[in-house]
């Protein structure tokens, strides 16, 4: 690798011949702040914030773009320096509108920060006085208030790059430049799939997800109902984040007991619903290989991929399964199979699901989500919000001595813990697959072809004589490069797992806040997939097929894998959905 040598405050360094000022000062340890920088996604210098000071030039120089040069003499702190970026910050905050206090972002704001650093005075330049909150909040998932947006345009980079759609951007020019979809038709007119990772990108609390909290604190107060609560499998190994605990902590045991305190009538695990999830897929796999159905069969986990298919690639609608995705399984089955154990009216039983997700509040209200003929999930909330509901109750999270989940779906196999990351899905299904085709156990159940944060995943697995091609892919920008192979006959697959948010649900949009100083130079998704991988790895219990509650569900109430009463709690539909044609 070719380098060049440079120094930065007077500290030699040598960084590859391509990397940039930030990078170069990274590496020795000198952080130098960013707002609109994101690695790979987003560099345009233009929030000003990366300012440096570069010996001979004439103007100063934007970190992030600016490549590094032998002989170089870097200064990032001088009072110059300093000077300049507190008058970006006072600009900015002119036209912000400061309501600190209440903003759900207060202390997780990453401008916030900067300002407490930087001793910014916020009535320099007036004008923030005189701003009202300007709300869109057509879409399910997400509230947008452009009185809190500085343009860094972090969400229009993500939701182009990313996420292909492109639903978003910036209109009109100067000082009346804001973001909004085309012609500012409202969010939910457009082909916005809801994943949310524009929420996730955000440095302000110019965007956030839509607040259901009320409404599971108006059920746990109801003494009418009684309130399940059930969390996905990636939660467990991000909500540490909120509370200052190290990226990827398995949390799994204070998470319990935080929902206990909270009040919550039963605390019961979605990763159980997974592994129900891959006794219904992997039936559904099965027959398709033997009956001459549709392939490549795609897997329907995720909600944001279910609606960019719908709206993009709606001749593989077929190709979809026809399964619940494990939050719906869940919420179908305790309003039927646990509902009738317990004695319960479903009507009575109010079902909370914790999401690392938004896009799963747009799928609570899907058609065909109803098994007991209410709603299967009542009301689905993101990690953040969660999180919210322990500091509003008092809760010291990270005091809490851990507890296990309520039975009947408080068993999980490790196969339903490693959902949450990109390939879980399909190494949980193959785990499944490969043993009731060769009828014998497997040697080794780590699939670890399929693991790992690449833009696409390709395997080759032989099942007692059986070839079967499998793919995995996430972020819907690479969905789509994959998706146009399979539509075209360039690629040839009998089984692939699509997840719209990169990295998986660990990456989601409802996960925890990360500044761009951790996204740029942290791998989120690597990290936080270890803890699942980890806790895979540690269990005994590693099948879905062999995880006891699942298979005392089919034994006495829904009979087998794929079979009628399946189908009718927990399949589905889709619907081809129209696109605004840009």
């Amino acid at each position: 690798m070719d380098t060049v040598r440079l120094k930065i405050n007077g500290i030699d360094v040598e960084a590859p011949k391509n990397a940039t000022i930030l990078e170069a000062a990274q590496s020795v340890g000198i952080r130098i702040p960013t707002l609109c920088y994101l690695k790979d996604i987003n560099a345009i210098g233009a929030c000003r914030m990366c300012l440096v000071e570069v010996k001979g030039a004439r103007a100063f120089a934007a970190a992030c773009v600016y490549p590094v040069a032998d002989g170089m003499e870097v200064f990032t702190n001088t009072p110059k320096v300093i000077a300049a970026r507190k008058g970006t910050l006072e600009l900015i905050l002119s036209n912000h509108r400061m309501d600190c206090l209440s903003c759900p972002r207060s202390l997780d704001c990453e401008l916030q920060a900067l300002a407490n650093e930087y001793k910014v005075d916020q009535y320099r330049f007036c004008g923030n006085e005189k701003l009202e909150p300007d709300i869109e909040a057509s879409a399910p998932h997400l509230v947008r208030d452009n009185s809190k947006c500085i343009l860094c345009r972090r969400c229009v980079a993500v939701c182009k790059s990313n996420q292909h759609t492109a639903v978003i951007g910036a209109n009109d020019r100067g000082y009346k430049t804001h973001i909004a979809s085309a012609f500012d038709m409202p969010l939910n007119d457009t082909s916005c799939v809801y994943c949310g990772q524009c929420i996730a990108v955000c440095p302000t609390g110019a965007l956030m997800e839509r607040d259901d909290t009320d409404k599971v604190w108006e059920a746990l107060n109801d003494p009418t109902k009684h309130v399940v609560v059930g969390p996905a499998p990636s939660v467990r190994a991000q909500l540490g984040e909120c509370f200052g605990m190290p990226i990827g902590t398995n949390v799994e045991g204070k998470l319990i007991a935080a929902l206990r305190r909270l009040g919550f009538d039963k605390v019961f695990d979605v990763d159980t619903a997974a592994d129900v999830t891959i006794m219904e897929e992997g039936t559904e796999l099965l027959h398709r290989l033997k009956e001459g159905g549709k392939l490549p069969l795609i897997t329907s986990c995720s909600p944001g991929w279910i609606k960019f298919c719908e709206h993009y690639y709606p001749d593989l609608l077929d190709n979809l399964s026809s399964c619940k995705s494990p939050q719906q399984m869940f919420g179908a089955l305790v309003k039927t199979y646990y509902a009738e154990k317990a004695g319960i009216d479903p009507k009575d039983i109010f079902v909370v699901s914790i999401m690392p997700c938004t896009a799963k509040k747009f799928e609570v209200s899907r058609e065909h989500q109803n098994a007991a003929g209410v709603p299967d999930v009542d009301v689905s909330l993101t990690t953040r919000e969660l999180a919210s509901m322990i500091r509003r109750a008092g809760i010291e999270f990270t005091q809490l001595e851990d507890e296990v989940a309520d039975p009947v779906f408080g068993v999980a196999s490790g196969a339903g813990h490693i959902f949450g990351a990109t390939g879980g899905v399909m190494e949980a299904a193959l785990r499944t697959v490969a043993e009731i085709v060769t009828g014998k156990p497997l040697e080794s159940l780590d699939f670890k072809e399929v693991r790992g944060i690449e833009a696409v995943k390709e395997a080759e697995y032989d099942l007692a004589g059986t070839k079967v091609r499998v793919a995995v892919t996430s972020g819907l920008e690479n969905a789509t490069k994959l998706l146009d192979r399979i539509r075209s006959g360039e690629a040839d697959y009998h089984f692939v797992e699509v997840m719209a948010c990169p990295g998986g649900c660990v990456n989601g949009g409802g996960q925890p806040h990360q500044p761009g100083q951790v996204r740029n130079f942290v791998d989120l998704r690597a990290e936080r997939a270890k803890a699942l991988y980890s806790e895979d790895a540690g269990m005994t219990l590693r099948k879905s097929h062999e995880n006891p509650v699942v298979k005392e569900l089919y034994d006495t109430y829904l009979g087998e894998p794929g079979s009628e009463k399946a189908h009718h709690l927990l399949h589905t539909q889709y619907v081809a959905r129209g696109i605004y044609k840009k």
